[in-house]
């Protein structure tokens, strides 16, 4: 039985990831009370072992808070039952949050606290860093719209084992903000820029000119080359410790073409070496 429990702040994506789970052949169960997990995954495994091998379960701030308090003892409980038991963490920026919740003018579920939103979001997020903290993937969806967050867990919670870590590769532009979910960012800024060259600006990292551009500059070479490079020699490093994802970041000023560029190069190599890696252009399609 494999069971994974989602959580995450209101309005960060939780329901799109169940509904992702859900398509996947996942039994889910919205808003489980933290203190009946343990039964449930009894009832499950005894008494439905076939119908029920593959079950999300969703835990969050509508609980009672106290269950929460003691997440890490009823995370225990069910590693205890030699169940393959994962915790996928949603999170994201208040700023975007309180657009969310205006734009949709939901209420937050803490709101009948009397609590204004802003409030009502920073003491949810301080609730949920007891089940945060114990997280096997934690993704921030600030940047992310509907298919982004679908592909990132198709990607890292589906297709990525337990015993294998989900490497994600992504290109994006300082112009638009530094990305906010990434374990590794590398700085591209310094190499020569096709937007200088007007017939390749309307161009992307992935048309053929861009590349022969950029191909034709040993400085780019070197600087992929370093950074695979340091990839290669540290990702096996991180992997033994046990880590379930990677999000390495590399950035231009506008995340069209020397980014993307690059990006391409390094998942042409590390796709080959490693079983679960991702591609993602931030400001491209």
């Amino acid at each position: 039985m494999r069971i994974i429990i989602v959580s995450g702040l209101s309005g960060s994506g939780k329901s799109i990831a169940l509904h992702t789970l859900e398509d996947a052949g996942f039994k889910c169960v919205d808003n489980l009370p933290a203190g009946l997990l343990s039964d449930f995954v009894v009832s499950m495994r005894d008494n439905h072992p076939a119908a029920y091998d593959t079950v999300a379960v969703s835990v969050d701030a509508r609980c009672d808070v106290q269950e929460i308090m003691h997440f890490k003892n009823i995370l225990a409980e069910v590693r205890a039952m030699d169940i393959d038991v994962g915790v996928l963490f949603l999170t994201t920026s208040t700023e975007v949050l309180l657009t969310r919740f205006n734009e949709t003018r939901r209420k937050h579920p803490l709101s009948h606290q009397g609590l204004p939103l802003m409030e009502a979001i920073e003491h949810e997020r301080t609730i949920l860093d007891n089940i945060s903290k114990h997280a096997d993937w934690a993704i921030d969806t600030s940047d992310f719209n509907v298919h982004d967050l679908r592909h990132v867990i198709n990607q890292r919670v589906l297709k990525g084992n337990r015993g294998s870590m989900a490497i994600l590769i992504q290109s994006f532009g300082f112009k638009h903000g530094l990305p906010a979910d990434t374990d590794f960012m590398f700085d591209v800024r310094c190499l020569p820029n096709p937007h200088w060259e007007p017939e390749l600006r309307p161009m992307t990292g992935n048309d053929q000119p861009i590349i022969d551009y950029l191909d034709s500059f040993d400085e780019v070479s070197e600087m992929t080359g370093n950074i695979l490079d340091y990839l290669q020699r540290w990702i096996p490093c991180f992997e033994r410790e046990g880590r379930s994802y990677m999000t390495v970041s590399i950035g231009c000023t506008g995340g069209q073409h020397r980014s993307v560029y690059i990006v391409n190069k390094l998942y042409q190599v590390l796709s080959q070496q490693h079983t679960s890696v991702a591609l993602r252009h931030r400001e491209c399609t």
